[in-house]
């Protein structure tokens, strides 16, 4: 019939004819489609879109909860722009700034706008958080619809900057025609409005969970645990992740570059050469100190470096700078791999899929690792093995090592804060560093960059361009990646005596110009896509900035090319 189209709906495993024009919701409605939490969104054709999506055409379309990562990104945008429209209603000439996540939520801070123009930060005491609270749970209450809508970039323009609202840069600096923002009914019957880079949910009713509390000189806005999105996620105490965040935050504001419109800017001004260079040298700069803090440490040089850091966090080239800074002092490393003490491959422990797991801590050979290790503090000479992983097997080939007076070992690899690692070595021995891409910038005041894409763009460029393996291979290995960092590193990482921050401020805007070529080889008829079509459509919002100044000893250039450090 001309008047209904055919569906396949991927929760159901069935096709449907459904009124042509439907909504996605009224799919879902009529289906009866029972999922385990509430819809969130639908994903149609591998494309993540609202509940609002009208369907003309012959689609796949699955609907989504927030068990999954698509899911709740939908639910998080959702809940900014609610405590974003509550903040303005309560104090209309505040606004929400969306720092960072942190603790198991994302820390936010509100800054005021003061009569002069300038912009300085509001004090939360309990009372005005708890205020902020009761307010998002009115409008949720209310049920209030969330629409988005798309005019020419001039009157979105207009409508913002009669907003007080930052996004009027972003806009700019895309230069598209046309944009799409979010709308929602205020207490007083005027419209609040805000842009997000995905869909929202289609009206606030459909938030159920969350939590506002004070956190530092602001607030921590916490929201459901994925693996059981009917509860709160645990909050967790990262000073040390809080404090490197702020420290990079500030260095930001040393080039004035504060958000992707920003950056943006600077590169059209051309200015991204100076950027480039005082990027590099911050970055070098915090290398130097920790190469003090070791050679110089109170109590005595430590014997052993224990570096560990979530997959393409650069902790390679990090090494590798970290080596030289240490020469400067006078202090002779000798780096350890600690994948040469990997247990024979029919020795690997195996995953809740049978599958070897190499990411579990019984995967090292344990009892050698250590005794090597506390030999070698006890100025014993050993025989460091080798591990061939093409046919799985360790060998010993008459490597040697006896550690001088002026010696440190380098020992990398994710277990290297893992207490259970080495517990005989005594702590005072032992210096430990944690490296991670930690995004500190954000596209606007509520848009953040999760570390985790800037890591998986990193991913895919190096493992496209090094190890043959295509976006869509590595997007595919994304979820089991994650896994072993969730239960291998990330709860171990404030054992760290120094945390090292390897993300640079422009590299998503040199990695841009790798990525989509390598993104638009992905599928479009494959689960992988679903995320290839989320990163091409945020890297759209950079500028691209060409490599030619990077320096061979940036961390960049571990993924890109062109390093003088051989890996």
């Amino acid at each position: 019939m001309q008047n209904e189209v055919t569906i396949f709906c991927k929760n159901t495993q069935s096709y449907h004819s459904v009124p042509r024009g439907s909504s996605a919701l009224e799919i879902y409605e009529h289906l009866d489609i029972q999922l385990k939490y509430p819809v969130v969104a639908a994903r149609i054709n591998y494309k993540v879109e609202d509940l609002n999506f009208f369907v003309y055409k012959p689609k796949d379309v699955e609907f989504l909860d927030i068990s999954c990562s698509s899911g709740m990104r939908v639910y998080v945008r959702t809940l900014t722009m609610v405590l974003g429209c509550a903040i303005h209603e309560l104090y209309p000439d505040c606004d929400l700034r969306v720092e960072h996540p942190i603790s198991k939520g994302y820390y936010c801070r509100v800054l005021q706008r003061e009569s002069d123009g300038k912009v300085s930060l509001k004090g939360l005491t309990e009372d005005t958080i708890r205020a902020i609270k009761k307010r998002m749970l009115e409008i949720i209450a209310e049920d209030r619809p969330i629409i988005n809508e798309e005019k020419q970039t001039k009157e979105v323009m207009k409508l913002f900057k009669e907003n007080n609202n930052d996004e009027t840069n972003l806009f700019e600096t895309l230069g598209e025609p046309y944009s799409r923002y979010f709308r929602m009914l205020k207490q007083d019957g005027t419209e609040y409005i805000d842009y997000y880079s995905g869909v929202l949910m289609p009206s606030t009713g459909y938030l159920n969970i969350f939590d506002i509390e004070p956190y530092h000189d602001g607030m921590l806005m916490r929201i459901p645990c994925r693996k059981n999105p009917s509860r709160l996620e645990d909050s967790i105490q990262q000073e040390k992740m809080f404090g490197i965040f702020n420290e990079y935050i500030t260095w930001n504001h040393l080039v004035k570059v504060n958000n992707v419109a920003d950056l943006n800017k600077a590169s059209k001004r051309k200015r991204t050469v100076d950027i480039i260079k005082v990027s590099e040298a911050l970055q070098e700069k915090k290398i130097s100190q920790i190469a003090d803090m070791i050679t110089h440490r109170d109590g005595g040089r430590p014997k052993f470096v224990l570096i560990s850091g979530p997959s393409s966090s650069g902790k390679t080239t990090f090494s590798k700078r970290l080596d030289i800074q240490l020469r400067v002092n006078g202090v002779t490393p000798v780096t350890i791999s600690m994948d040469n003490y990997f247990v024979n491959r029919e020795d690997t422990p195996r995953d809740e899929r049978g599958e070897y797991d190499f990411e579990d801590l019984n995967a090292i050979d344990l009892p050698l690792f250590r005794q090597q290790l506390e030999d070698l503090l006890e100025g014993k000479e050993v025989s460091l093995p080798t591990f061939n992983f093409e046919d799985g097997k360790r060998y010993f080939l008459g490597n040697k090592l006896k550690i001088e007076d002026d010696n440190v070992i380098i020992l990398e690899g994710i277990h290297a804060l893992n207490p259970n690692l080495i517990p005989d070595i005594p702590r005072e021995a032992t210096f430990r560093i944690y490296v991670s891409a930690l995004t500190t910038i954000n596209l606007d005041n509520h848009n953040w960059i999760p570390t985790t894409d800037t890591r998986l763009i990193r991913r895919i460029v190096r493992d496209y361009r090094y190890r043959n393996y295509s976006a869509q291979e590595t997007i595919a290995r994304v979820n089991s990646v994650r896994r072993g960092e969730e239960k291998w590193i990330y709860p171990y990482q404030e054992n760290a005596d120094v945390m090292f921050n390897s993300a640079l401020l422009f590299e998503l805007a040199v990695l841009k110009r790798y990525a989509e070529q390598i993104l638009d080889e992905v599928p479009k008829a494959c689960e992988e896509y679903t995320e290839a079509y989320r990163l091409k459509h945020f890297l759209q919002y950079f500028v691209s900035i060409p490599e030619k100044e990077i320096p061979p000893t940036s961390l960049i250039r571990e993924f890109v090319g062109g390093s003088s450090f051989r890996y």
